[in-house]
């Protein structure tokens, strides 16, 4: 029987210590070293060279994103389970389409966890049942704005302010022509028809500060 070796990334000791009580007592898993932040997760990761890797996101010095990102650029064969407390979408997203193979709650029962670290260790994907759901609806429903550049969305700002294009072209310091260039992108990307529909869609999907609305 071939052990899991495993390595865990977490700035909490006391999840550090009953995730290694527990995955110790496994026969075929063996907590082989801990860090508490993403940049010695990495160092530990690239010397060990474990079966799995399972990485909190919330950290100190470095969080668990960057510290994904980062060692699957450095280690493309890195087998990492995301184990966190956050469901949200700019947490999911990074890590799983960088190829984090696994993304489970910490509200994940012992038992589920510890299946998911023998599912990553066998190279498949383990995905917590709510964050399944959550990337399946960004699938089909993708928010259109991530594709924006940053000028586009300093103007599509100003379109819901109601400035017109010479008046963009004035706050910004550029061209009328580029900023017609600007809004027809962004209407492109948006799949919008009109800045009306813009504006509703930056209203919609809260691209508007508090203030400005």
């Amino acid at each position: 029987m071939k052990t899991i070796r495993v390595i865990l990334v977490d700035d909490h000791e006391m999840v550090r210590l009953g995730l290694k009580s527990f995955l110790n007592l496994q026969a075929d898993v063996e907590v082989v070293g801990e860090a508490s932040n993403g940049r010695d997760g990495i160092d530990m990761a690239l010397e060990l060279k474990p079966d799995v890797v399972v990485m909190d996101l919330v950290m100190p010095e470095m969080d668990g994103v960057t510290a994904t990102l980062a060692l699957l650029k450095e280690w493309e064969e890195a087998k990492i389970l995301v184990l966190t407390s956050y469901l949200d979408n700019e947490k999911i997203y990074p890590v799983i389409e960088a190829g984090a193979k696994g993304y489970m709650l910490k509200t994940s029962s012992a038992a589920e966890i510890l299946n998911a670290i023998k599912k990553v260790a066998q190279g498949q994907l383990a995905i917590e049942t709510e964050v399944d759901k959550k990337i399946k609806a960004h699938n089909q429903n993708p928010d259109l704005h991530e594709d924006l550049t940053a000028r586009e969305y300093d103007i599509l700002k100003l379109l819901a302010k109601g400035y017109d294009n010479q008046t963009i072209a004035n706050e910004l310091f550029i061209s009328l022509k580029t900023v017609k260039t600007h809004v027809s992108n962004i209407l492109a990307k948006l799949e919008v028809d009109d800045r009306t529909q813009a504006v509703v869609y930056a209203f919609k999907h809260h691209l508007v500060p508090q203030d400005e609305e």
